[in-house]
């Protein structure tokens, strides 16, 4: 992996989570966190990076075992899709959405939820404001969601729904230049391997 420069954000995905074969983006579940040996490349290569967490449990279990000498900081902001009524639903039993349109994908929301398109325009203006605190202090890792990472490579690709077109695996990274003028992509699924 290339070091981090200067103007990176970086959203890593938590550790696996230990949700029981069920969906969960606002159930709070832990981390199935790896041995402390294999992270050591990704703490290495983030050593330098400032951090902010999503609030949920298996976000910060995972910054506390990459970064155990720092305060963790929160961002309420960052927190995963809400999935309503599809929360805690065994994966089987979810409905197919595979024959959905891109777009409709992104504005599908389950009773009582939010839609993909809804949780990226919650994150959008955290994105925004992290990428500018990048561009002014240094750089900086999001121990988040896939939805986040998600919603900004949408960002960075000025249409949102196309953030549903990249798998985003558990502990990779996802890298992107803060440019003044918005965001480029620099790699997604970095690390995914650790």
């Amino acid at each position: 992996m290339t070091p981090i420069a200067r103007d990176e954000l970086v959203i890593l995905r938590h550790a696996p989570a230990d949700h029981g074969g069920r969906l969960c983006g606002r159930t709070d579940v832990a981390a199935c966190l790896p041995a402390p040996a294999r992270l050591d490349p990704l703490r290495s290569l983030l050593a330098g990076c400032d951090s902010v967490s999503s609030p949920a449990r298996r976000c910060r279990e995972t910054a506390k075992a990459l970064f155990p000498k720092r305060d963790l900081v929160t961002d309420p902001r960052l927190w995963e899709q809400d999935f309503g009524a599809a929360e805690g639903c065994a994966f089987a039993d979810l409905p197919d959405l595979g024959t959905l349109s891109l777009e409709k994908l992104a504005r599908y929301t389950a009773p009582g939820g939010e839609s993909f398109a809804d949780m990226a325009a919650r994150v959008d203006p955290a994105l925004r404001q992290l990428a500018a605190r990048v561009r002014q202090s240094g750089p900086l890792v999001l121990v988040a969601h896939a939805g986040t990472a998600r919603a900004a490579l949408g960002l960075a690709l000025g249409q949102p729904a196309l953030g549903l077109k990249f798998e985003i695996a558990p502990l990779s990274l996802t890298r992107l230049r803060c440019l003044p003028d918005g965001m480029s992509i620099i790699a997604t699924n970095e690390g995914a391997a650790v």
